[in-house]
């Protein structure tokens, strides 16, 4: 039995229980006063049957593989393997593929005499952990099915149940988001054991190639991450916004308050497609399309030093690819400002724009703002885009003709390919996110209070 065939168990058993938990409940309802309806019975033993058992299974899963693996190194097949940790690994990693049926042999004759075994204690483990969900299942359901009697609070329990499963939902963000950021903190603070954190902070030379002699040029490396933040943000905050800001709000006001429903009605889902084009798709239009562009315009206006891969090129992609994000939120903010504000203004004696920009613009500063913010933390963690058109070199310069990279660019070449975590050059790429998270997180926290200050409040 595997671990699928153990989940499809438990929901039939789940559904027998609410069959027979309302057939229960219309017994006792045809015999007397009912406190709950029949479906709350039913639901009652549905939720109790399903979810121990399921819960079961959830944690039953990771633990599986690590007893599969330890019978397996117990057996007689797992003690001949080789001692040597990596060797050992290899081997087990291909006799795993093996037994799952992704190839038909290793590179090592060992991997195939592995496999079977490996199978079996599969089977095995699988068995035990679905066999217990089941039973769990079926004892949950027996008692849970007993419960019903004429005054038993089945609508109570079963919205117990669901107010369980909302907080579970909620405490998953809020766990989702303390890993990340535990994850970044361990491996940032051993970044920091080898590289002073106020060089990371304040230095102004990125260069995190590290020679293999001591005695090579930039043995020790240079980690400064202020050429990295300041690429991010001339990019992702300044060139990009200065795009999107200006037309997504337009297009926004335009969209609400001046086309007609017509033209609104096919305008709006043409300008969200551009929410749904793959970043690849925007780099390959900014390297081959806007880069030249730009290029010749800097040659034209004298600028020596303009690039084929430019901050300019990227920040004016990134800018349209973002602009859906400021418009829709923009949009859908301004269209919910009541009515009877936007009649009270024009009664008053102001014109469309007066109306527009002392009435409804304040009233939907909070979805504005929320709108620039998701644009912001867009544009931000953008890599394909800044890959294609602005290059690689972090270079501390605010002429948007050169070429800049970004703090996202520098994590993915950190962690291309087979890496060690043990080098202040792996370890880099988590003091970079780390700093990428607490910089977010700033920009939320001004965002909040912008909103807590210019909102007003409407009844």
């Amino acid at each position: 039995m595997s671990l699928g065939l153990a989940f499809v168990s438990v929901l039939v058993v789940a559904f027998a229980a609410a069959w027979v938990g309302f057939a229960r409940g219309r017994r006792l309802r045809t015999a007397g006063r009912l406190h709950s309806l029949p479906v709350y019975h039913g639901a009652y033993a549905a939720l109790w049957a399903a979810i121990p058992a399921l819960l079961l299974l959830a944690a039953w899963a990771p633990f599986q593989s690590q007893m599969v693996n330890q019978a397996v190194l117990a057996s007689p097949e797992g003690r001949a393997l080789p001692q040597f940790d990596m060797q050992r690994e290899s081997i087990m990693s291909e006799a795993q593929e093996i037994a799952d049926g992704e190839r038909e042999q290793g590179f090592n004759p060992q991997s195939s005499s592995l496999a079977p075994r490996i199978r079996s204690e599969q089977q095995r483990y699988a068995m035990m952990g679905g066999v217990a969900a089941i039973l769990v299942a079926l004892a949950a359901a027996a008692l849970a099915v007993r419960r019903s009697k004429p005054q038993f609070r089945a609508r109570a329990g079963v919205e117990r149940w669901v107010m369980i499963v909302l907080f579970a939902a909620s405490l998953i963000a809020i766990l989702t988001t303390l890993g990340i950021l535990l994850s970044l903190m361990f491996e940032s603070l051993r970044f920091f054991r080898l590289y002073p954190l106020q060089s990371f902070v304040f230095g102004l030379e990125w260069s995190p190639q590290t020679a293999i002699r001591a005695d090579q040029a930039g043995s020790s490396g240079a980690f400064g991450a202020i050429p990295l933040l300041w690429g991010t943000f001339f990019i992702g905050a300044i060139i990009a916004m200065v795009v999107a800001v200006p037309l997504g709000l337009m297009s926004a006001i335009y969209l609400t308050q001046y086309a007609h429903p017509t033209v609104r009605a096919w305008l709006k889902p043409i300008l969200e497609i551009l929410a749904g084009v793959p970043t690849v798709v925007y780099g390959y239009f900014a390297a081959l399309t806007v880069a030249p562009v730009v290029r010749d315009l800097g040659l034209r206006l004298g600028v020596e030093s303009a690039s084929s891969e430019s901050a300019l090129a990227a920040g004016l992609v990134m800018g349209i690819m973002i602009i859906p994000f400021i418009s829709s939120m923009a949009d859908d903010s301004i269209a919910a400002v009541p009515q009877s504000m936007r009649d009270g203004s024009l009664a008053m004696g102001a014109t469309t724009s007066e109306t527009i920009r002392r009435v409804l613009l304040p009233a939907a500063l909070p979805g504005v703002m929320g709108g620039i913010l998701l644009a912001v933390s867009r544009a931000i963690g953008e890599t394909m885009i800044v890959v294609m058109a602005a290059g690689l070199a972090a270079n501390l310069t605010a002429n948007p003709f050169a070429s800049v990279t970004t703090v996202t660019v520098q994590i993915v070449q950190l962690l291309t390919g087979d890496q060690e975590f043990d080098s202040a050059k792996t370890l880099a790429a988590f003091a970079l996110g780390l700093a990428l998270f607490l910089i977010t997180l700033l920009l939320n926290l001004i965002a909040l209070r912008i909103v807590r200050r210019f909102q007003e409040q409407y009844e």
